[in-house]
């Protein structure tokens, strides 16, 4: 379990990046595998689930799962969903009674609070969503419900680390095309591929809209294998699929 030194200053939230550790699947999946999009026993992830929604003393209807697509679309969350996931790759709510999440194996959770209006969030940000613009689209959202990001607190969870995050020149060409100056991303290896700083990339985001309070869990879910589930890393060792850690965030 790791934790946001920001957040964690905000005694009317609760908050958590977990690990893998202290749930109850088996095998590739062990141990807190809460993705429902696994090939897991389903009732081992929903037991993984209850106990997630335990730490945070709520009932699961109202832990807020995504069906995420690595796409560019934001949600405001006003209901419980009755545990049907919600279309999208990040959401917004001021309610108190759910508690957002976000699922993640490589990409990056990241977890936000805007104290002064109240407004929690979470994002899934893999390249592809990051690229399109669901930072960006988040922060219009924000804006939607009359929040302001000079008052936001961004706390960017463990991902794949730049020097385990390999990539082919394809990748690097769409990603030049479309977006300037992200060659600073990027470093030529001796293998005449490249590797790609994501968590860079994603910090850059929120430094372009002038947000001061960022702040970064530098776990690296590749080489962690411990303490994170890693998308990547399970493809390496030509395993059939892989689970998926939780990241949470509710206000109190």
């Amino acid at each position: 379990m790791f934790y946001s030194d920001n957040l964690k200053k905000n005694s009317d939230i609760q908050h958590c990046f977990f690990s893998r550790k202290n749930g109850i699947s088996t095998d590739i999946y062990k141990s807190l595998n809460c993705g429902i999009g696994s090939r897991d026993d389903k009732k081992n992830v929903n037991k993984n689930l209850d106990i997630v929604s335990n730490i945070f003393k709520i009932e699961k209807k109202n832990l807020i799962l995504m069906n995420q697509t690595h796409g560019n679309k934001v949600k405001i969350i006003e209901t419980n969903n009755n545990f049907n996931r919600v279309n999208c790759d990040a959401m917004l709510t001021k309610k108190n009674s759910l508690a957002l999440c976000v699922l993640t194996a490589d990409c990056i959770p990241i977890l936000i609070y805007e104290k002064y209006n109240k407004i929690i969030g979470c994002i899934h940000a893999g390249w592809k969503g990051a690229l399109n613009e669901i930072i960006e689209n988040t922060l219009e959202k924000l804006k939607e419900m009359g929040g302001n990001q000079k008052n936001l607190i961004v706390s960017i969870g463990p991902c794949i680390s730049k020097e385990n995050y390999e990539v082919k020149n394809d990748f690097y060409l769409e990603f030049s095309k479309k977006s300037k100056n992200s060659e600073q991303f990027f470093s030529k290896n001796n293998k005449n591929t490249f590797n790609f700083d994501l968590r860079a990339f994603v910090n850059s985001k929120f430094k372009n809209f002038d947000i001061q309070k960022i702040d970064n869990i530098l776990i690296d879910s590749f080489s962690n294998e411990n303490e994170y589930f890693s998308f990547r890393r399970a493809s390496k060792l030509g395993q059939q699929d892989y689970g998926r850690c939780i990241s949470v965030i509710k206000k109190i």
